[in-house]
């Protein structure tokens, strides 16, 4: 395989995929869903199911030496479209200032019945 992976150890461990791989620059991080690190539960309240999945991304970022400001793309899934202005709401708490491209898709489910899914893109700092 070529690439780097990028594991954090505040995270459960991935199935049988990579959480990140850095590979010609960038990092992708694999879609993250609201699970509580510590308990491994689903949140579904979207307020906190946001949070909770950008707070995830931030440790992946983090274990990979970066910050969020180093997010060039994000894609968002959500399970209702109707939850967007609040996600908006706390994802710009997580990008205040200059945020990455981004799309937001309404999809049918997702895994373990999550409300929302985030993937993204980041620049790495050797690129």
């Amino acid at each position: 395989m070529r690439g780097k992976i990028i594991i954090s150890n505040n995270l459960p461990a991935a199935g049988p995929y990579s959480t990140a791989v850095e590979a010609n620059g960038f990092i992708f991080l694999s879609g993250q869903l609201p699970v509580n690190p510590v308990t491994g539960e689903i949140i579904s309240e979207i307020k906190d199911a946001t949070r909770l999945v950008l707070a995830n991304i931030q440790s992946v970022i983090t274990a990979a030496g970066l910050t969020m400001s180093d997010i060039v793309k994000t894609t968002i899934f959500l399970k209702n479209i109707s939850d967007f202005p609040v996600v908006n709401e706390i994802y710009a708490e997580f990008f205040p200032e200059a945020p990455p491209a981004r799309s937001t898709i309404e999809v049918s489910n997702l895994p373990k019945g999550a409300t929302i899914e985030i993937e993204a893109i980041a620049i790495s700092k050797d690129s």
